[in-house]
């Protein structure tokens, strides 16, 4: 057992209310709960109990032991002082204050009825993919629908957070944070940290000075990636060596190892020299790009934004030297997809939070809702289990769900896990 539960219980009303009595005998009437708190400090607050013949308003802490008390050195802590009931699964212990008063506690471990402990335990003990596997068809489905759009924008919250972090690191300047976040999504999961780090190496005002020069934008990024160190063969790697050697000096430039690269295990078209080429190009043809994305009135203004076709080189090269049957080498559509979920999206609910215009937030949810689903093992594993998303809305969202309550098992913070539940007549 876990204290969330105990949460739930508490939160829920879920126990057995009536003649309720501290460990010490004395009569307690709850008048009101409180509220939950989700930040540091007593479980939760402003409650209001008559104890004995006492009313008392403050705070009230929950612990499976009461002897958790002071395995979490509350007693050090002065926000704890307010705590008018101590509830536990079980008091092990006598818990005073710093005065020596004993702190009211309220064990629940005859209170709870056995089919809620039963349906608990078999949630928190599942071995299954998701806790829930067997139950979670039996909730509504518009109890799943609403949570999902809940955790949605949770995802979009959290996504907020990170790039106001970085707004603080970049002095508020919009254009370069969605540069450095846009770099970094390009390099995907394999080389996304190697192409953030481009993009610190390579400051978004060196390539504005050139952003009408193609050859210079490549020589400055395939340099400053550290591709452009060694012997080539090829007249065109020769020509962007030169051109970036001298740029390097005129800069006072350092560029990465190009060890820091991933090529292995990779389909030829995502490695790091296509996906520089197709960054460079993308620099070249969209100056002021975050300004076009605020602008943009349709998911399909932004998709042409990415529409991209490499130089002569890349037709028949995915790198230096090695020549390859010619194809056109443009962003595939997911790939497009990818950046708009990934960079677009959360820049602009973020943009429209720090703004306070709903209008940015509202047309990220839009863009999401007409967007095709990823595609990716988290998804194929919910749609085995029958539930398929339609949308990048709905994917989103799973993904959220997936990550942050089911592998976690945070069951009793989730809408979904209190509905089994609630219901624990399906156990009997």
């Amino acid at each position: 057992m876990r204290e969330d539960f105990l949460h739930y219980l508490w939160r829920l009303k879920k126990f057995e209310l009536t003649e309720l009595q501290t460990t010490h005998r004395e009569s307690i009437q709850i008048l009101n709960f409180g509220t939950y708190n989700t930040d540091a400090g007593p479980d939760f607050s402003d409650a209001l109990i008559k104890i004995g013949d006492t009313l008392w308003a403050g705070n009230v802490e929950l612990h499976l032991k009461s002897s958790d008390w002071l395995l979490h050195q509350h007693e050090q802590d002065r926000a704890y002082d307010t705590v008018i009931l101590h509830v536990v699964y079980e008091e092990d212990q006598t818990i005073v204050r710093p005065s020596g008063e004993i702190i009211p506690c309220l064990s629940l471990k005859d209170r709870i009825p056995p089919q809620l402990i039963k349906k608990y335990l078999e949630l928190t003990q599942a071995e299954d993919w998701i806790p829930c596997q067997k139950h979670i068809h039996k909730v509504e489905e518009l109890t799943r629908n609403l949570f999902l759009d809940n955790v949605l924008v949770e995802r979009l919250a959290e996504k907020t957070h990170v790039i106001i972090k970085r707004l603080e690191r970049y002095r508020g300047d919009w254009e370069v944070c969605f540069y450095h976040l846009l770099a970094k999504n390009f390099g995907m999961k394999v080389n996304a940290i190697p192409f953030e780090q481009l993009a610190r190496q390579t400051p978004h005002r060196i390539l504005a000075r050139h952003k009408t020069n193609l050859f210079q934008l490549e020589a400055l990024l395939f340099g400053q990636a550290g591709l452009l160190d060694g012997t080539f063969a090829d007249p065109y790697p020769q020509k962007l060596q030169k051109e970036y050697l001298f740029l390097q000096k005129k800069y006072q430039l350092q560029a990465l190892p190009k060890t820091v690269w991933k090529f292995l295990r990779m389909r030829p078209a995502n490695f790091p020299t296509i996906r520089i080429a197709q960054f460079a190009q993308l620099i070249w043809q969209s100056a002021h790009l975050f300004s076009k994305v605020i602008a943009a009135q349709s998911i399909r203004e932004i998709e042409h934004s990415f529409k991209i076709e490499l130089s002569n080189y890349w037709l028949d090269h995915y790198s230096f030297d090695k020549p390859s049957p010619r194809r056109k080498k443009s962003l595939g559509k997911s790939s497009i997809h990818n950046l708009i979920i990934n960079t677009i999206i959360p820049f602009l609910f973020c943009y429209g939070q720090q703004k306070g215009n709903a209008s940015y937030k509202e047309k990220a949810l839009d863009y999401l809702a007409a967007l095709a689903p990823e595609q990716n093992k988290e998804l194929k594993g919910w749609a085995k289990l029958g539930i398929v998303a339609h949308s990048a809305h709905q994917s989103q969202a799973l993904l959220q769900l997936k990550k942050k309550y089911c592998t976690p098992q945070k069951c009793m913070q989730c809408a979904i896990g209190n509905a089994i539940l609630n219901n624990t007549e399906s156990t009997a």
